[in-house]
């Protein structure tokens, strides 16, 4: 079909359009999508809430700061997190529960406790003072006393999962004869050094500088070493 321009004259060709309908996807699809970027605004909130707990510690901390330095609206918050202390919790939740996880299975390990010591100094290094699970570890330090309820938290979900794992693996280094069978009744020993290494990073770490991973082998050597039997 044709039909004359109304100015020009030309004849012009018609063609029947069909009408363009945006392509949406499948539902499947769309879900996948929504799903994506609803833990993509979760993880920047957490990730935000890090950042001013840090900066302001717990209590000082407010709402309004951790959305604008995320890019939300306030409210989008309260989708995720009742409240400022459900938002530290799963802060140490999410942190912290898959490095628990890891230092569970090495405390189940059958191995000789020399070896095994290596390998948590190079994980805590690596995975704690490394990276920012120590602001996580450093806020309870600084918070847990004005706040027993975030410690009580604290300690169910991961203090007390480390303390199991580390209690069965020195009872079985004591029964190999490893070490004293006194040394198994104090599991926090173990983590002693870290506890030093988070809190000198924070105060005296652009003084004095600190080899963490040679500081806590040196400390495994002392606690580990062959004694003479009586």
């Amino acid at each position: 079909m044709t039909t004359t321009h109304p100015r020009s004259g030309r004849i012009r060709s018609r063609r029947r359009r069909r009408p363009v309908r945006a392509h949406r996807g499948s539902p499947a699809l769309r879900n996948e999508v929504r799903k994506a970027r609803s833990a993509a605004r979760r993880e920047a909130v957490l990730s935000a809430a890090l950042d001013e707990f840090s900066l302001r510690g717990f209590e000082a901390a407010r709402l309004d700061d951790v959305a604008r330095r995320a890019g939300v609206a306030k409210g989008t918050i309260y989708l995720y997190f009742r409240d400022k202390e459900s938002l530290f919790q799963e802060l140490i939740r999410t942190m912290l529960t898959p490095l628990v996880g890891t230092i569970e299975a090495l405390g189940a390990a059958d191995i000789p406790l020399n070896t095994l010591a290596d390998q948590i100094a190079d994980l805590f290094v690596r995975e704690v003072y490394e990276t920012r699970r120590k602001d996580v570890i450093r806020l309870m330090i600084a918070e847990g006393r004005r706040f027993p309820k975030l410690a009580e938290f604290y300690y169910r979900e991961v203090l007390s999962r480390i303390i199991a794992a580390v209690r069965a693996l020195l009872h079985r280094a004591a029964g190999r004869g490893e070490i004293p069978a006194g040394l198994a009744d104090f599991p926090q020993i173990i983590a002693a050094p870290g506890l030093v290494a988070i809190i000198w990073s924070g105060l005296f770490e652009r003084f004095e500088p600190l080899d963490v991973r040679k500081m806590m082998k040196t400390h495994f050597e002392l606690l580990f070493a062959p004694r003479g039997m009586p």
